[in-house]
C-alpha cells in the first residue's frame, strides 16, 4: 500500500468511526428524549388523577355527587 492509499484508508477509517459515534450519540439523545416524554406523561397522568380525586372529594363534601 503506498502513502496515498494508506492516507485514503485512514480517512475512510476516521469517517467510519465518526459515523458510528454520531449514531451512538443520536441513539442516546433519542432515548433521553423518550425518557423525558415518558416522565412528563406520567406526571401529567398523576396530576389528572389527583385533580379528579379532589373534584370527587368536593362533590362528596357538598352533596353534589349522586
Amino acid at each position: 500500500m503506498d502513502k496515498s492509499q494508506n492516507a485514503s484508508y485512514n480517512v475512510g477509517q476516521a469517517q467510519g468511526q465518526a459515523e458510528a459515534k454520531k449514531d451512538q450519540f443520536m441513539d442516546k439523545a433519542s432515548n433521553t428524549a423518550q425518557s423525558a416524554k415518558d416522565s412528563v406523561n406520567e406526571a401529567g397522568q398523576t396530576m389528572m388523577d389527583k385533580a379528579h380525586g379532589a373534584a370527587d372529594a368536593v362533590k362528596d363534601a357538598t352533596g353534589i355527587k349522586k
